[in-house]
């Protein structure tokens, strides 16, 4: 096995061809943390800005081998999954996780659409919370996800305190619900911490529409904190001040709809 100089981390998502979510902003995130990315591809799409035109999941048995391949290559520090596809995937997941041949995972719990609307099945939900989300170092859903989750509406992050117990019963050590969607003077996120306990994560609102991709950004930044020796609030934190900062270089022109969030970097 070869040493892994940087820390190596592994991104389990789908490829956005519009470069702004998925495994690109995983990649580019990666870098900008001084680790190396690797990917596992689970679902190639076709997309505009204001719509999934389609979605083909990968065969479970493939993402697996892709899995097992960086596994016999890598020490591999850090995961963050994102639009994992189907049950069988979720479970391919998992079963590596239970077999320590992945460490736990920051899991970006892709259940919703930009408008909250529901685009899993029931399966992949039952695998996620019976699987994924127990085996999670921190799971990281949007205010419509954790809605799902939460089994009630949530409007803003100030709703997110009344269900603190049900999100700290689906097992995950840490659940940061990203409240950026939630207008205001603040950004503010909620974390949720295994024995329930609050704290909220507050940074200046940054007022772009440019957002796509800033949750993959968050959850990869976190993976890549994590791998790098970071303990999780810390990581969380330095997740949110990274997608703060891409925000605000997120500036688009001419185009229809919410264009991605910046992944350059300059100076």
């Amino acid at each position: 096995m070869l040493a892994a100089t940087p820390p190596v981390v592994l991104a389990i998502a789908a490829h956005d061809p519009l470069g702004g979510a998925g495994l690109a902003a995983d990649l580019t995130t990666f870098a900008a943390f001084g680790v190396h990315g690797t990917v596992a591809v689970t679902a190639v799409t076709a997309q505009h800005l204001r719509s999934v035109d389609r979605v083909e999941p990968m065969d479970s048995g493939l993402v697996a081998d892709q899995i097992d391949a960086i596994a016999d290559t890598f020490s591999i520090a850090g995961v963050k999954t994102g639009l994992l596809g189907s049950a069988a995937i979720v479970e391919v997941v998992a079963d590596r996780i239970d077999a320590g041949v992945l460490p736990a995972p920051v899991v970006d719990p892709v259940l919703v659409d930009g408008r909250g609307h529901r685009f899993v099945g029931e399966e992949i939900e039952r695998a996620y919370r019976e699987r994924l989300l127990p085996a999670a170092v921190a799971i990281t859903p949007n205010l419509g996800e954790a809605s799902l989750l939460a089994g009630r509406p949530l409007a803003s992050f100030g709703d997110v305190d009344a269900v603190a117990g049900q999100l700290a019963g689906l097992g995950a050590s840490n659940v940061v619900v990203t409240g950026g969607s939630d207008r205001g003077a603040t950004a503010v996120d909620v974390l949720v911490r295994a024995d329930g306990t609050i704290d909220h994560l507050e940074s200046s609102w940054i007022d772009t529409v440019h957002v796509r991709g800033s949750g993959c950004t968050f959850a990869a930044a976190t993976a890549a904190a994590l791998a790098r020796g970071e303990d999780a609030v810390d990581a969380i934190r330095q997740a949110k001040a990274f997608v703060a900062d891409r925000l605000r270089a997120s500036q688009w022109a001419d185009l229809d709809g919410a264009g991605p969030v910046a992944h350059w970097i300059t100076g």
